[in-house]
């Protein structure tokens, strides 16, 4: 039996932290839910934005599903993702972007996986103002520890998964230290993993290449920002955030999350999509070894998806999230 921490979060999801606990249950995963929150529904009933129970509980399990958390808007908060990931050096963000059969979208044949370095760059929160000449310093911090261990993360993880390539998106001909430690970095990996086949794009071009033809990326490995801004484009390229799968992933803890917003203006209601909630816990099963239950529900969602009718609306259907949820269900 798994004890995994539960975070439901905000907004819509309760409402898809439920269809997945239910499928779950009807599929009899061997999890035990650890049930603990964070964000704006759990700052305004006790004042706490992160509880210290929640901690506890990731660092106790080291493995927890998250739904979209919302962080207050200028409150001064600091973001709850950013925050976990850089408190856990959870310094993986791998998100997969596969077209799926029923799941409308004007490409074909994409089957990729993005390596976002999680922790460094512009987004270390390294931030100067200078009031007197009105001047804002935003300091992109990039270690060669961090660029290293994100690397090498890609390329084991081709190797492991039969992938055949490892495509690097940077800017080290304008960025040239801070890019060059990253390209410096796969190249290492490179090394380390012979087999694996090794090429770097300029990110201006790999934008435009992922456009034009997306087919031809395998595993893609980038820096904080490039990797936010390329996650998002690779998942619009196979039917946008509410049908793909992120996780956090560090040496000791790893957190799986819808990668979509709280969608506030229609909480409540039943028209949430949890696909996306569906295939990160389909990730952490893989995580946790449980290869054949992940299988298993993934197999159901998919034959699921093949019929528009047993669909949320956001996927041409007409079901509400229980609904779709109850379908999966049907076909384990």
């Amino acid at each position: 039996m798994h004890l995994v921490t539960l975070i439901p979060g905000d907004g819509i999801g309760p409402e898809i932290t439920k269809a997945v606990t239910d499928i779950f249950a009807a599929a009899q995963v061997p999890i035990e839910w650890e049930e603990q929150n964070a964000g704006q529904t759990t700052f305004d009933q006790s004042g706490e934005l992160i509880p210290n129970s929640l901690l506890k509980s990731l660092e106790k399990n080291k493995v927890a599903l998250k739904g979209p958390i919302t962080t207050p808007v200028g409150k001064g908060f600091r973001s709850i993702n950013v925050t976990l990931r850089q408190k856990y050096d959870l310094y993986q963000n791998v998100r997969p972007s596969k077209t799926t059969a029923g799941i409308h979208t004007r490409y074909e044949g994409i089957d990729l996986v993005l390596f976002r370095e999680n922790t460094e760059g512009l987004y270390s929160g390294l931030e100067v103002w200078d009031e007197r000449l009105g001047i804002a310093d935003a300091i992109a911090r990039v270690t060669v520890e961090g660029s290293r261990k994100i690397c090498r993360a890609a390329f084991a993880y081709a190797a492991k998964h039969g992938r055949k390539k490892v495509t690097l998106a940077h800017k080290a001909n304008i960025i040239k230290m801070a890019g060059t430690l990253m390209l410096n970095a796969c190249k290492e990996a490179s090394n380390e993993f012979p087999q694996i086949v090794f090429e770097d794009k300029i990110i201006d071009n790999m934008c435009m290449q992922l456009v034009n033809k997306p087919e031809q990326f395998d595993v893609i490995v980038t820096t904080n920002l490039f990797g936010d801004l390329l996650s998002d484009l690779c998942a619009g390229l196979v039917g946008g955030l509410g049908v793909v799968a992120g996780a956090n992933i560090g040496d000791n803890m790893a957190i799986f999350e819808a990668v979509h917003g709280s969608a506030p203006d229609i909480a409540g209601q039943g028209k949430a999509n949890p696909t996306a909630l569906l295939r990160s816990a389909i990730m952490m099963l893989h995580h946790l070894g449980e290869h054949a239950k992940a299988d298993q529900i993934d197999k159901a969602l998919e034959a699921t998806l093949m019929n528009q009718e047993e669909c949320t609306g956001d996927l041409g259907g007409k079901a509400s999230t229980s609904q779709f949820a109850q379908s999966i269900i049907d076909k384990l």
